[in-house]
């Protein structure tokens, strides 16, 4: 369901997650922040693989949980992942150079984005990925901007029901 720049949807398992991801990352503009929240297992670091598929990335796709920031080319962009989990103050968050990953990034994925809130770009949506029963992912994404909003009406998705 789609409605105002807001997309709710599921996805059963890591390969629908991805394909999620996968579009996504298609329908991504030339600059997009993807931030991303959810409980440890629910599936941020798959959808981000997801995006990088999506964005033609051919590297393996890992979480930097503790480099906080990992970069891959595709096609003369760059998808810069970053993984906020230890971050802890606003401090921190300027130890790894928060603000020049901002700024370079063509498509910006923020694990944990929540441990940055105030400090997010626009354009941007905000995935917040849920556990449901056995390997159901409830998943809302909302847009911040217009290049947002027109990000998610590309999606052509229909959302998965686990049995």
């Amino acid at each position: 369901m789609t409605e105002g720049g807001r997309l709710l949807l599921a996805t059963c398992g890591e390969s629908e997650t991805r394909d999620l991801g996968r579009a996504l990352g298609t329908a991504c503009g030339e600059r997009m922040c993807v931030a991303l929240r959810g409980a440890l297992g629910a599936g941020k670091t798959v959808l981000v693989k997801g995006i990088a598929d999506g964005l033609g990335v051919t590297d393996h796709v890992t979480s930097p949980t503790f480099t906080f920031v990992n970069e891959y080319g595709a096609g003369g962009r760059r998808l810069t992942h970053v993984d906020l989990y230890r971050i802890e103050s606003e401090d921190d968050l300027e130890s790894i150079g928060w603000s020049d990953v901002v700024l370079e990034a063509d498509v910006l994925a923020v694990e944990w984005a929540e441990r940055a809130d105030g400090d997010l770009p626009v354009p941007r949506i905000d995935v917040e990925l849920a556990l449901g029963r056995g390997d159901e992912r409830r998943v809302e994404l909302r847009a911040h901007g217009g290049e947002a909003r027109l990000a998610i009406a590309r999606l052509s998705l229909r959302g998965a029901a686990c049995a």
